[in-house]
């Protein structure tokens, strides 16, 4: 069985990326910059291709990345992690011991203020009240399921997308909807080295409209019980940025936007 790495990168030197992030297994790194050309880099643990893109946006570079995949299983990655030694072994191990699984979300050491998430039970199966909270790069999964079940990423949420983020949340749910069987392993492959959000700039007018996008996606005709949920529950947060009663007619407005666009998909 073989594990790949599909790796986002954006103006990287690969040859540093790979010694940085520690790749010991084959990888897909599509690295976007100003140039466009592909390349095959042959280590001694397996194959490395890279593609140099000129496109933007995080959902075009996974989506590019799954195309472009091979292997058995695929981990998607970012470009600011550092893999644990043996993180190929670790996550073979897991879906060689649960064959029932199709998906399994992993564990990658985080700074505090940015962790979402901690698998601390040994496996569990997931629903759809508990995966809106995983990462992309928490995401491992067999390549068979991808292609047969024709999963890719949205083009217009995350980081250099229109919309700020939440493509990982949409894939997710996309995956659960087509029956994807979903789960989660203790297990821990790496360590994010903290460095500036690519889409988050504060909790700015853009943030709750691009928030209100994201939930018309998400939930549909429930998409104005999450923007009451989220105005309650998430003032604190917010708090001294903008009012309340701003932030709920800003994701209003954006769920108005991103209805209109799911009805001209169809």
């Amino acid at each position: 069985m073989q594990l790949t790495l599909l790796i986002s990168s954006l103006n990287n030197d690969v040859d540093e990326l790979i010694n940085k992030m520690n790749i010991s297994s084959c990888a897909v790194i599509v690295n976007q910059c100003d140039k466009e050309d592909e390349t095959v880099i042959e280590k001694d643990y397996g194959r490395i291709k890279v593609i140099n893109s000129k496109g933007r946006g995080v959902g075009n570079n996974r989506n590019l990345c799954i195309d472009n995949s091979f292997g058995d299983i695929v981990l998607f990655a970012d470009d600011d992690i550092v893999y644990d030694e043996g993180y190929e072994e670790l996550v073979i191990n897991e879906f060689q011991k649960h064959p029932e699984a199709e998906m399994i979300m992993v564990n990658v050491r985080v700074c505090e203020e940015r962790r979402t998430y901690t698998n601390e039970e040994s496996f569990k199966k997931l629903s759809g009240f508990n995966i809106g909270r995983y990462p992309a790069y928490s995401i491992a999964v067999r390549k068979e399921v991808l292609d047969s079940k024709k999963l890719r990423f949205s083009p217009l949420f995350g980081g250099g997308a229109k919309y700020s983020n939440g493509e990982d949340s949409l894939f997710l749910r996309e995956a659960l909807k087509k029956g994807v069987k979903m789960y989660a392993s203790s297990i821990c492959v790496g360590q994010e080295i903290p460095r500036p959000s690519t889409w988050f700039n504060g909790y700015t007018e853009k943030f709750f409209f691009d928030r209100g996008v994201l939930f018309a996606y998400l939930y549909g005709n429930m998409a104005w019980v999450w923007r009451i949920r989220f105005v309650l529950t998430k003032k604190e947060m917010f708090k001294g940025q903008i009012g309340r009663s701003e932030a709920n007619k800003l994701i209003k407005a954006g769920i108005k936007e991103g209805k209109e666009l799911k009805k001209k998909e169809v």
